[in-house]
């Protein structure tokens, strides 16, 4: 992990050091995962099968997680472990829970009533990636929101282990919120099954989920394709971005770094720090912790994508941080919620020494889903509104027709819409006929 002097760089310089990596190889990426959809699609399960074999080395003959399945993993599962998922899914549900907002009913004019209402999403898949580790905490990220929603079906796709079977803490955590189905399946073709549906697993309307590169560009092009599915939004490899000054604590940075760079080779983590001196003592920290890791060789080849950066002051940080757009932004710095209103683009922010990223991952009740690759400019962490549709619904009095109805009147002429304007005008020389005794 290499220091750089920000104001040492030229523009060219400081977008290549905010790059990520994982878009360098997009366009034989793009290619490679339109040719996995297009075989899932046209060939249903076989295609599953033969790719669950190709890219996974297993064999499957049916996706469909049993009774049986989920009893093991439950037996499986310590008792400490059981309740610290129910646990997190207690802190998960009461956060998300207050999401859920009332319908909007205004009378924007005397006998004009205007209404805005949701709708559950009835048919949503949830992706819960495994790679080198389980996530049984994306499970309850993902599904507790889409109970909560009132989502009709939400079923679950995640890859099997080389025994066949899914990771018991990962059914554990979708039997506890409530998943009806879970399928044994992994990467792009799990997204294509999902979005266009096979004889095993149904379509739905909308994919949840994070996941690596692959799954990310699957998910993108599905959403594309109008016989595929929505998406909730690009949430591929992990990063962090800490800025810190010279009253953080090296150790604590070095060791929130590392949470995410453990995640995957594609991972990317950035420290920016106010002084050469904060930024040289974490990244000493980070040789000393990153020893004692077990999945270092991981953290070793993510670190290579990572940069400390050192800036004259915390306006300059804040303003790399909005830049940079984060997964997970760290304000270890002093006053932090001072700064607060000075962040604009991040998936979620974590304030002081004593806010652990690794907290929210699990347990604080925020959702751990968030938009990466700098689409925190314009995406959200995942919440409940994400499982809903709204739709607006008005509702004219005759006086409120009378009212409005000339002023829609003038706005069809001035945009040349005949018929917009004669829609309205039949009604009212209708109310006006009325009015002199003239039945319409």
């Amino acid at each position: 992990m290499k220091k750089h002097i920000w104001k040492n760089l030229d523009s060219a310089a400081r977008a290549r050091l905010l790059r990520r990596p994982g878009l360098e190889q997009n366009e034989q990426l793009q290619t490679d995962v339109a040719a996995i959809l297009r075989n899932v699609r046209e060939g249903g399960d076989q295609a599953l099968s033969a790719l669950t074999l190709e890219l996974d080395g297993i064999t499957l003959s049916d996706f469909l997680v049993n009774e049986n399945e989920f009893v093991a993993a439950e037996e499986a599962l310590t008792n400490r472990q059981y309740e610290a998922i129910e646990a997190a899914a207690a802190n998960i549900r009461a956060f998300h829970q207050a999401q859920l907002s009332e319908p909007v009913i205004v009378e924007t004019t005397p006998g004009v009533l205007c209404e805005r209402v949701t709708r559950p999403i009835k048919n949503v898949g949830l992706y819960v990636p495994a790679g080198s580790a389980p996530l049984p905490s994306t499970a309850l990220m993902l599904a507790i929101p889409a109970a909560i929603a009132g989502c009709d079906n939400y079923l679950m796709c995640t890859p099997p282990q080389q025994n066949g079977s899914a990771h018991p803490a990962v059914l554990v955590a979708a039997k506890i919120c409530g998943v009806q189905r879970v399928f044994k399946l992994g990467g792009a073709q799990a997204i294509a099954a999902m979005a266009y549906g096979t004889a095993t697993i149904p379509k739905v309307q909308k994919i949840f989920g994070p996941g690596n590169t692959w799954v990310t560009t699957a998910k993108a092009q599905v959403s594309q394709d109008p016989q595929g599915a929505a998406c909730d939004m690009p949430a591929g490899p992990s990063e962090i971005l800490v800025i810190a000054d010279d009253n953080a604590n090296p150790s604590f940075i070095a060791s929130d770094l590392l949470s995410q760079a453990e995640h995957g080779p594609d991972s990317q983590v950035i420290l920016i720090g106010t002084s050469a001196s904060i930024c040289d003592k974490t990244l000493t920290e980070l040789e000393t912790q990153q020893a004692n890791l077990s999945r270092r060789d991981i953290v070793v080849q993510s670190l290579t994508n990572s940069a400390a950066i050192i800036v004259d002051n915390l306006d300059i940080a804040i303003d790399v941080a909005n830049r940079y757009a984060p997964e997970h932004l760290m304000l270890q710095i002093e006053n932090p919620r001072a700064k607060i209103d000075d962040i604009h683009a991040a998936g979620s922010v974590f304030l002081g020494p004593w806010s652990p990223e690794a907290i929210g991952d699990y347990c604080s009740g925020t959702n751990h889903v968030l938009p990466t690759y700098g689409f925190a400019t314009s995406h959200s962490s995942l919440g409940v509104n994400d499982y809903l549709r709204s739709m607006t619904v008005q509702e004219l009095t005759a006086a409120g027709l009378q009212s409005i109805g000339p002023i829609a009147e003038t706005l069809a002429d001035l945009e040349g819409l005949d018929a917009h304007r004669n829609a309205v005008r039949t009604r009212l020389e209708a109310l006006a006929d009325r009015k002199s005794g003239i039945r319409p």
